[in-house]
């Protein structure tokens, strides 16, 4: 639908491509922080935006079905339609996209604030683990809100502008499939000590 994004939707891409171990590294390998600059500029564009976030929560959302139609399978709601055009009216994606813009929102509100930016999302990677939204899907999010908001920006939309918005879900989805790893790899090992664990019915007394 003719936005380009380089970078966030490529680094998607290679990520569905390799293993969980390799996932894993990824995720530690720490991604740039956006710069004081671009923390403004983040800022600064965010005010303008957060007129439209139910717009922009829908437009992201039905760009993303039409993009990678396979992201439809983690939302049991909109798995079997079809007609995209369908959900621009749809009081569920709606609630959604307003979900996923109130993140936005407090990173953007947390740029300044790393340990509490941190904090918010480990969590929401963790909570994914549970949605059973892999890792891979997160900068395709990210990709399609820049796609969405160069629109409303206008001419105050950038080259540097965009650069920032991409730092900042390149750092945010890193954190985020930091907390999925952890999850999965926590789910992993209370599995394994639920099968050592002997059945207290069958202990000799």
């Amino acid at each position: 639908m003719g936005c380009a994004i380089s970078g966030l939707a490529a680094k998607s891409e290679f990520a569905g491509r390799n293993t969980e171990d390799a996932a894993a590294a990824a995720a530690a390998a720490a991604a740039a922080h956006p710069s004081e600059d671009q923390i403004q500029m983040i800022k600064d564009s965010w005010k303008v935006i957060r007129d439209d976030i139910a717009k922009v929560g829908i437009i992201m959302f039905v760009r993303l079905f039409e993009t990678h139609p396979e992201c439809k399978d983690v939302f049991f709601l909109f798995r079997d339609v079809e007609d995209l055009e369908r959900l621009r009216t749809s009081r569920e994606l709606r609630a959604h996209g307003l979900r996923v813009m109130s993140f936005i929102e407090k990173s953007v509100a947390r740029l300044d604030q790393l340990e509490r930016l941190e904090a918010l999302a480990l969590e929401l990677g963790k909570s994914h683990y549970h949605y059973n939204a892999p890792p891979k899907y997160y900068s395709y999010v990210g990709a399609e809100f820049i796609c969405a908001v160069q629109p409303i920006l206008k001419e105050r939309w950038t080259s540097e502008l965009e650069e920032a918005w991409k730092t900042m879900f390149q750092y945010v989805t890193s954190l985020m499939n930091q907390g999925y790893q952890e999850e999965s790899a926590r789910q992993r090992h209370l599995a394994a000590s639920s099968k050592e664990r002997p059945d207290k019915k069958n202990t000799a007394l």
